[in-house]
């Protein structure tokens, strides 16, 4: 039987005071969970007393204090992570809160991972989700049950943080082939299917969501309607240019802590535009019928940027 409403638990979630995981944070007090949150001890005064504002627990730890993790992880259903970096986060202090959680018996992990499927890229051609894919190797060799959140890239990026729209032109970018099926879904209703799959003792191991799927051409032509000035498709390369440039602006960058340095970007285009990390066992209406955000919803906020 589909699960529809999931009974309250106790969550332990990591990441609570960045941007997805404050609205996981929301979702699950709204579902009724009791939630603890994981802070760094770094965290400033005046964000723990905001957080403690919504009746959570607040439990400062260290990722490299095995015992602090170990007693925030204690007596929890599932914790869920929402920590983002590169591998010292995504591998490193993921690892270690993984690691305390086996240790005590939680029964259930949902990992930082909230993207395209990395599982069906080619190996090595996307540093972020490389990151996730070497983690779920070591999620898939402990005992505990874990479930892994697909939703494709967020629709919000669409209003401008990803350059495939360029508005004062009047353009849509696209790689290789403008009917390529993108698969969206924003930031707050990732929140919400996360929340309630966090809640779920039966979820499996991977959920896919997709609040939307375009191409470059209905997004153009979604565009159009919006704002009455036609927006056309331009052929910005194949997918394999796109990679080899990927790589030559790495080259050229200095290195830094940067989760989405450009080249990040060039990169999951073509992992994208490949097909290879394509959404196909959509999962939305597990928690029941909802109404999701679309591409065009998204875009018909920005009209003013067009």
């Amino acid at each position: 039987m589909t699960p529809t409403t999931p009974p309250p638990g106790t969550v332990l979630l990591a990441g609570a005071t960045g941007d997805l995981g404050g609205r996981i944070l929301r979702e699950l007090l709204a579902l009724g969970a009791t939630v603890r949150v994981l802070t760094r001890p770094a965290t400033s005064p005046a964000r723990i007393s905001e957080l403690r504002t919504h009746g959570v627990e607040v439990i400062p730890a260290g990722y490299d204090d095995p015992a602090s993790l170990r007693r925030a992880c204690t007596d929890v259903d599932c914790v869920v992570s929402a920590i983002n970096g590169l591998d010292g986060t995504i591998i490193g202090a993921q690892s270690r809160l993984l690691e305390a959680a086996a240790s005590v018996g939680v029964p259930r992990f949902v990992p930082s991972d909230f993207s395209i499927d990395y599982r069906g890229i080619r190996p090595r051609s996307n540093r972020n989700l490389q990151l996730r894919r070497d983690f779920a190797e070591r999620l898939d060799a402990t005992q505990i049950r874990a479930t892994s959140i697909l939703n494709g890239a967020f629709t919000d990026m669409l209003s401008g943080q990803a350059p495939m729209i360029l508005f004062s032109r009047h353009r849509v970018l696209f790689w290789s082939d403008p009917d390529q099926v993108l698969d969206f879904t924003t930031k707050d209703d990732t929140a919400r299917y996360t929340a309630a799959a966090a809640l779920d003792e039966r979820a499996p191991r991977v959920l896919q969501i997709a609040g939307d799927q375009v191409t470059a051409r209905t997004l153009a032509s979604t565009m159009s309607e919006l704002t009455g000035t036609r927006f056309r498709l331009l052929y910005a390369g194949s997918v394999g240019s796109l990679t080899a440039m990927s790589r030559a602006v790495k080259a050229l960058m200095p290195a830094s802590d940067d989760p989405f340095p450009p080249w990040q970007g060039m990169q999951y285009f073509a992992s994208m535009f490949s097909g290879d990390a394509n959404l196909r066992y959509i999962s939305n209406d597990r928690y029941g019928s909802r109404t999701w955000t679309t591409a065009r919803d998204v875009l018909e906020q920005h009209r003013p940027l067009s």
